[in-house]
């Protein structure tokens, strides 16, 4: 599911930059996969807590893979979102400061990803544990971004200024959905729910 995912990532963020409408119908083509996917794997989740009503550390493993798939989902809508403004592209294109600043945004969105699903993959705490700190860069360019949405000027200055907010706000939730993945890891591997109390909006 997270390859999936990972695939949906690197699509959704090439027709940013490019504006690519074959790559965004394969974006939104591969999302049912994602989903049937969630639900699959939720099922079983499901059956195994009914069937062998796991305790302790075990339940906090299935815990925590049943929150973690629903962040991979929850992902791979985000990048339905971006696709979905590939119509806008060329316009957002055309405002290259605030265009810059969602081009390193989508690219730390994707390394935000892969770093979460590597940490998963490893158990790798420390790796986990540093997904927060790594997100500060993208708080940062979201600052950067919204300064600069509000210099925008041209006739297609509100236009510009809403796809791209649309789009940085997308690529901003990915991240803290990936941040949310090394947060579940982290309880799973110590039972710390510290970090588990952060909102992420729609």
């Amino acid at each position: 599911m997270a390859l999936k995912v990972d695939e949906a990532l690197a699509r959704s963020t090439q027709v940013l930059l490019t504006g690519d409408g074959a790559l965004a119908d394969k974006v939104v083509a591969g999302d049912d996969a994602i989903d049937a996917m969630l639900v699959s794997l939720t099922e079983k989740c499901y059956d195994l807590l009914i069937r062998q009503n796991p305790v302790a550390s075990d339940l906090r493993l299935v815990m925590s893979v049943l929150r973690i798939m629903s962040d991979l989902e929850r992902t791979g809508d985000l990048c339905l979102r971006v696709v979905k403004l590939a119509p806008q592209q060329p316009l957002m294109v055309g405002h290259p400061e605030t265009f810059g600043i969602l081009r390193a945004m989508a690219s730390e969105a994707s390394a935000l990803f892969r770093a979460a699903v590597r940490a998963w993959a490893a158990q790798d705490l420390e790796l986990a544990r540093s997904l927060e700190e790594q997100d500060d860069a993208m708080d940062e360019y979201n600052v950067q971004l919204t300064q600069a949405i509000l210099r925008l000027q041209g006739p297609d200055a509100v236009a510009a200024a809403v796809a791209t907010l649309l789009a940085g706000r997308a690529l901003e939730r990915i991240a803290d959905h990936s941040v949310m993945v090394g947060e579940r890891l982290r309880y799973m591997l110590t039972g710390d729910v510290s970090g588990l109390s952060r909102e992420i909006g729609p």
